[in-house]
């Protein structure tokens, strides 16, 4: 698959909709992921190295992700943002009880420290903190969404 098809399927899975398309053939696996609104796909892009030499007891998965990023408009604007992501794999909660109010909406002025959200890990609440001054600009998941390790969860405007 060459670069032209890869930016191909980018901008068909931005505009598409949906959620999260993986591809996978015999040495490519591509996993396009979008955000709510659809506007910044994250690309994961492995390239796997052909494995037939190696014998089936230490035959291992040999591989080097790159990250691809789309050449539209909207990646460009989000270059200026921050971006805060989520440090453990877990639930993310927007709010620190159902009853409460939300941490921070989009164009709340946060600070180092400040709390953002909470994400569930194995019944512990783990409150993740800014450790940049700005101002929310997106907020990337659904509260009570489960989320990954290192993927965003909002953007943060520094100025």
């Amino acid at each position: 698959m060459d670069l032209k098809e890869i930016q191909n399927l980018i901008k068909f899975v931005a505009n598409s909709g949906v959620a999260e398309v993986k591809l996978e053939m015999d040495d490519v696996k591509i996993t396009i992921r979008t955000t709510l609104e659809g506007h910044t796909p994250e690309i994961t892009y492995v390239q796997q190295a052909p494995q037939q030499a190696l014998p089936q007891q230490t035959q291992q998965q040999q591989s080097a992700p790159v990250v691809a990023t789309p050449s539209a408009p909207l990646a460009d604007d989000n270059s200026k943002f921050i971006t805060i992501k989520s440090p453990i794999i877990g639930t993310f909660y927007r709010k620190p009880s159902p009853d409460k109010p939300m941490f921070v909406e989009v164009g709340t002025s946060i600070g180092k420290g400040d709390v953002l959200c909470v994400i569930e890990a194995m019944k512990l609440f783990n409150e993740i903190e800014s450790e940049v001054s700005g101002k929310i600009v997106k907020i990337l998941v659904d509260d009570m969404s489960p989320v990954e390790f290192d993927q965003p969860l909002f953007l943060v405007d520094p100025s």
